[in-house]
């Protein structure tokens, strides 16, 4: 079962790498010397806005600058940059772990592994969530990466059946 895990381990990794590599995250950090002046404005719509953009649109055309600037604002700034590493880095990690795992099956690397990739899903998840909200949000700081919709979906299945089956192997291996 271990090895199942493996091998599973890899296809997500791989789905991953590929996901890095067919996204636009190259293009959007070159793209980061925009000057601000040259970000379009909420407050201008396009034509075929949906009513609720519309609405919010006319609600923030009277904000002052600071509100304005406050809700371009990261959360929390340069945390985007911190889960572009963590993510992978903590996966690759959690990997040395569980093929140690697998070859000396010794509990502790085991549990080690299941809780770095327990970690990486929540980066993961994290990094997910920042970026959809940068894009939604218009960041003038660094445009959002976009990412192959199947691709993300395939990607956090597989890993969140590499989850439960490395926890389960995990849990009934003995050593």
């Amino acid at each position: 079962m271990a090895i199942v895990v493996l091998v599973l381990w890899l296809l997500t990794a791989g789905a991953g790498f590929y996901l890095l590599v067919t996204s636009s995250l190259g293009h959007a950090q070159a793209a980061s010397g925009v000057p601000a002046a040259a970000v379009p404005s909420r407050a201008f719509q396009p034509a075929g806005a949906s009513r609720r953009a519309m609405r919010r649109a006319a609600r923030d055309r009277w904000d002052p600058p600071s509100l304005t600037a406050a809700k371009k604002a990261p959360i929390l700034p340069g945390a985007r940059f911190l889960l572009e590493f963590a993510h992978p880095a903590c996966a690759l990690i959690g990997l040395a772990f569980w093929l140690g795992f697998t070859l000396i099956h010794d509990r502790i690397l085991g549990w080690i592994a299941v809780a770095l990739i327990a970690v990486t899903a929540c980066v993961g998840l994290a990094w997910f969530t920042a970026n959809v909200r940068a894009a939604r949000r218009g960041a003038s700081d660094r445009p959002a990466p976009s990412f192959a919709g199947r691709l993300i979906v395939l990607h956090g299945c597989a890993a969140a059946v590499t989850i439960t089956l490395a926890a389960l192997t995990a849990l009934v291996t003995r050593g």
